[in-house]
């Protein structure tokens, strides 16, 4: 298993997430979203689980600063690419397969 979690320092379900791996002894690479943002071919193949509608997080103050409520779904999927604060988090990845949130039943049949 190669388990990435890609999550914000704030994110209480991140942190479920990485204590999820922890108390199973799961080694998992964790990524800073905020910070460090996804690679495109990452994100490309996390839209092919996740809706991009799903990833957006409309309680994130970026929503609002940004107007996403006023962008059409054309620019939504870039706008979301290029502000990774507008991420929903986690978003966890074992190879091609992701989740976003707090999955531990989903987690369950990776192990």
């Amino acid at each position: 298993m190669n388990i990435q979690i890609y999550g914000s320092k704030k994110c209480f379900d991140t942190k479920k997430a990485e204590r999820y791996f922890k108390e199973r002894k799961i080694k998992y690479q964790y990524i800073d979203l905020h910070q460090f943002g996804m690679a495109k071919a990452v994100f490309e193949a996390t839209k092919k689980c996740i809706p991009v509608e799903d990833m957006i997080d409309r309680k994130a103050k970026a929503y609002t600063k940004l107007y996403m409520d006023y962008i059409d779904e054309a620019k939504r999927e870039p706008t979301l690419f290029e502000n990774p604060e507008l991420f929903a988090t986690p978003i966890v990845r074992n190879g091609k397969a992701f989740t976003l949130g707090f999955c531990p039943d989903i987690w369950k049949t990776w192990e």
